[in-house]
This record gives C-alpha cells, sequence and structure tokens, in this order.
C-alpha cells in the first residue's frame, strides 16, 4: 500500500508541509510552473535550497507583488505561516485596509477565498480530479475558519483575513492539495505534532501556544510541546494534517521510496523541518474505539432503531450480542466500533437513543485490507463493485444496495442482476 508518512517533530505549517512534498515528485521545476501558472493574482512561487543542522531541504517562498508575508511575532515564532494576520469584522474598531510600501491591502472573508479557488484557479491539466482539489482546498480553509470562530466567539461569516496572508495561505494550501492528488497515497500516516511552547505574538495580542485556532483544530491529536520555545505548528498547518491524516500515530513498517524536508525559516537546536516519507507498507493497521453498553428494557425495535442512527452517524460497525444480565434477565450488549475522532458524538447517539445510564470504552488495534470501488455500468444503472486486497488475498463484493434496486425496479432476482454485472466488470 502506497503509504505517506509526515514527522511533524518540529511541528508543521503550510509553507513546511509543501516543501517536504514536493521534494517527493521527480520534476519539481515542472511542478512550480504549474503553481505559477494557477492565476492568483501578484502571487509568485519559488524552492530555495535550506540548510537545518547540517539537513539539506527546501524552503517554500511565496510572494505577493514582490512582498512576503511576515509574522507579527518577534520572539521565536518558529514558521512563517499567515493565519494570525486577521481581524474580525466589527470587533476592536480595526481599519480593515493595511497599507504595506505603499501597497494597499484589504481584509476578505471566507467567501472571498472560494471565489478565489471556484472561479480563478488555472488548475493544472494533468490534475486527475480538479473538482475534488477545489473542494479539497476549501474543506481546508473552512477547517481554518471555523476553528478561529470558535477560539474568537464570532461567527464564521465574520473571520477576515488580510488579503496577503489569504493569498499566501491559499497559494500553501493548494499547493499541499495539488501534491497530495500527484503523490496520490493510499494512506497518510502522521507522527504526533509538536507544537512547541510558551506565547505567541499575533494581530490581538500575545496568545498562548499552541494559539487558540491550532489548538481547537488539534483535538484529538496527540501532542505535546517540550523545551523548545514558539510556535510550531500553525493553524493552517494543524488543518491540513487533521484535513488528510488518516491516522495519527507511530511510522508504520514501510519500504521508504523517497524522502523530502520542508524547512521552515527559524534556526533552534533541532532540525526546523517537516519530513516527508514515501513508500510501500507491507500492513494496513489502526486503531479504533470500541464503546459498548449492557441494556435489558429496550425491545427489539428500539434497538434497531439505535443501530440504525448510530450506523447514520458515521460508526465503524454497530453489533449486538444477546447477553443474561443480574437478577437472571436476559439482556442486549451493544457494541460500536468509530475512529477516535467520532467517540465523543457516538457516546451522545448512544444516550440518546438507549436506555443505558453507563458506556464503557476501549482501544482496539485492527488489521485491514486495503480497499477500493469500482463503478460498473449495467443497462439498468450503476452497480459498485468494492474489492479489498492484502496479506496474499483478493477479494471483490457488489454492493447489496445497488443489486436490489435494480432488482426491484427491473423485476429481476438478486442473482439475475449480479450476473449482468458481472458480466459489465
Amino acid at each position: 500500500m502506497k503509504t505517506l508518512y509526515l514527522d511533524c517533530g518540529m511541528g508543521a505549517a503550510g509553507d513546511m508541509l509543501a516543501a517536504a512534498l514536493l521534494e517527493l515528485l521527480p520534476d519539481p521545476d515542472a511542478f512550480l510552473v504549474q503553481l505559477n501558472a494557477l492565476g492568483l493574482p501578484g502571487v509568485r512561487v519559488t524552492a530555495e535550497p535550506s540548510v537545518k543542522c547540517g539537513i539539506r531541504g527546501t524552503h517554500f517562498r511565496v510572494t505577493v507583488d514582490g512582498e512576503e508575508e511576515e509574522s507579527l511575532d518577534r520572539d521565536g515564532h518558529g514558521h512563517e505561516d499567515h493565519d494570525h494576520v486577521h481581524d474580525m469584522d466589527g470587533h476592536g474598531g480595526h481599519d480593515h485596509t493595511h497599507d504595506h510600501g505603499g501597497h494597499a491591502h484589504h481584509h476578505t472573508g471566507l467567501h472571498d477565498v472560494e471565489h478565489i479557488v471556484r472561479d480563478h484557479l488555472n488548475l493544472p491539466a494533468d490534475v486527475k480530479d480538479a473538482e475534488k482539489v477545489r473542494n479539497d482546498i476549501l474543506a481546508v480553509y473552512g477547517l481554518i475558519a471555523e476553528a478561529e470562530s470558535h477560539a474568537h466567539g464570532v461567527p464564521v461569516s465574520e473571520i477576515h483575513f488580510h488579503e496577503v496572508g489569504t493569498l499566501d495561505a491559499v497559494m500553501d494550501v493548494t499547493a499541499v492539495c495539488l501534491l497530495m492528488d500527484r503523490i496520490a497515497p493510499d494512506a497518510v500516516v502522521v507522527s504526533p505534532v509538536h507544537v512547541g511552547s510558551g506565547t505567541v505574538r499575533c494581530a490581538h495580542g500575545i496568545l498562548p501556544v499552541p494559539a487558540p485556532a491550532a489548538a481547537w483544530l488539534l483535538r484529538d491529536v496527540p501532542i505535546y510541546g517540550g523545551s523548545i520555545r514558539g510556535e510550531l505548528c500553525t493553524p493552517t498547518g494543524a488543518a491540513l494534517l487533521k484535513y488528510f491524516a488518516a491516522r495519527f500515530g507511530d511510522m508504520p513498517v514501510m519500504r521508504v521510496q523517497s524522502i523530502g524536508y520542508g524547512m521552515g525559516k527559524k534556526d533552534f537546536e533541532a532540525a526546523n523541518c517537516v519530513r516527508a516519507m514515501l513508500g510501500t507498507a507491507q500492513e494496513h493497521t489502526d486503531e479504533v474505539t470500541e464503546l459498548s453498553c449492557n441494556v435489558d428494557d429496550m425491545t427489539a425495535e428500539a434497538v434497531g432503531f439505535a443501530m440504525e442512527r448510530l450506523l447514520e452517524g458515521g460508526a465503524l460497525e454497530v453489533y449486538t450480542v444477546p447477553i443474561g444480565m443480574k437478577k437472571s434477565r436476559p439482556g442486549t450488549l451493544i457494541r460500536v466500533m468509530c475512529p477516535e475522532s467520532d467517540r465523543e458524538k457516538m457516546v451522545e447517539l448512544l444516550y440518546r437513543h438507549t436506555t443505558t445510564i453507563g458506556i464503557r470504552e476501549t482501544k482496539t488495534r485492527r488489521y485491514v485490507l486495503d480497499r477500493k470501488t469500482v463503478a460498473l455500468e449495467t443497462p439498468y444503472g450503476t452497480v459498485h463493485r468494492k474489492d479489498s486486497s492484502g496479506y496474499g488475498v483478493t477479494r471483490s463484493k457488489l454492493e447489496y444496495e445497488d443489486l436490489a434496486r435494480i432488482a426491484r425496479e427491473q423485476g429481476m432476482s438478486l442473482e439475475e442482476v449480479r450476473r449482468l454485472a458481472e458480466g459489465n466488470a
């Protein structure tokens, strides 16, 4: 399985992730040409050699009208990222036009970012799925805006980004999303994230590290601080990691084919970089959360309804086991498997739709086959086939709901529809 491992032992920022992924490409210069042809007004990207603690890597530099955005922090901010250079409309009486060296820049909102991404990005012709890339970019920016909204206590519609910082960050996010499309890993695994320590200076004053927006984005992610003072993981970096990571944890057993180093601008006693390692993992494991509860006063219909709500809510699996409970009463064990990020949501659903007064939690490591879905066209519509492989086995299964829909519509048996779909494979 093609696996990308991101080592964030010195945190992450948008430019560092872009630089690390850029080094994985066989022809990074050609990719830079494509980035500079995207059509963002006045934006230019260069990749500069950089050495940190004797390790050679790349610094991803973005300028807007020849100007490179600088952090407001002068006391040890680890990376050049631009999420803190913003104000909220109507809060604090700030003027939303700033002058930098004779250039007037305005604040823009999330709807302006969407306008840029939807209407003004000339994505390269070789992008596998242009609509998906645009959606990825907006989803990442949506995470950032949601985090800023939560941190500052204002609606997302009132979050405004400084124009230079916006274009710079849009390019960082766009570059990472395009690189992910180009590299096309089957899984992205991210190490625990070093967030730094101390404080960071931003447009609103001095804030603790990690800054509130980054801290909110990194919920349910393994993070740690240390002796290095400064902001090591920025909101843009946190949003990109949260969006693309299949899981956070140790590096899997893998055969590494290529390595990239994305450098920050500051120097520390440790190499200030994100390391990207691309290779083939021989196994696919992940960790899931199992939630369990016992009930003895629910009808079968009520249990079935609860299972449906849990599955609709994103549970990986829900199943029941008949059990004997105290006072010799027959009961039902309800067990839910879900990603750690969905744990609180599943707990709420269990309490809402069952009569339990207590829920148990277990962390479980599972071994799963690599999976992909193939669309098969038939005279009566599309039937999806799930293909799974790994550990020396290969399995395929047609989607039951597709088979059942055609069977009902055409008055056929499931087996007749199955043979029809397999004939079109």
